[in-house]
């Protein structure tokens, strides 16, 4: 018994949607031309003001560096506790949402980090993180 065959039909390839598309940027490019113009047109005189300040984005986190030794630095700039507190004091006035983050040497006495944490607490910073690593087990399922 013969097989039917049917004419298959070339595969065409549908532009409405694609047309559809341009039509609608089309449109909205002489709508938002229409409004610039409009608002150019406007006898406006904004009112001005004596002391605007800027909207600045958050500083990076201040970063302490305690070092087996004992050695803490601030940015890179060795301080004492003294100094680590009244530097983070200065900056929480300047920037109230100042944040830090402090690096430690695994081999650091943890009597140091607890001092550096008490000196963040004192200077009234409550965005700390404390930097770590993970370690590198091969097959761990943690």
């Amino acid at each position: 018994m013969p097989l039917k065959r049917f004419a298959e039909e070339p595969p065409s390839l549908n532009l409405t949607p694609m047309i559809d598309v341009v039509f609608l940027l089309i449109i909205f490019f002489m709508l938002g031309t229409k409004f610039t113009e409009l608002e150019r047109k406007l006898e406006l005189r904004i009112p001005e003001v004596a002391s605007a300040e800027t909207v600045v984005p958050p500083p990076d986190p201040r970063v302490i560096n305690v070092y087996r030794d004992g050695t803490v630095t601030l940015d890179r700039k060795p301080v004492t506790l003294e100094d680590l507190q009244k530097e983070l004091s200065a900056a929480r006035r300047e920037f109230p949402a100042v944040s830090v983050l402090i690096r430690g040497d695994s081999e650091v006495r943890y009597q140091r980090i607890a001092d550096v944490l008490s000196a963040c607490k004192q200077a009234q910073i409550v965005n700390v993180a404390v930097a770590v690593r993970p370690t590198e087990q091969e097959g761990s399922t943690r």
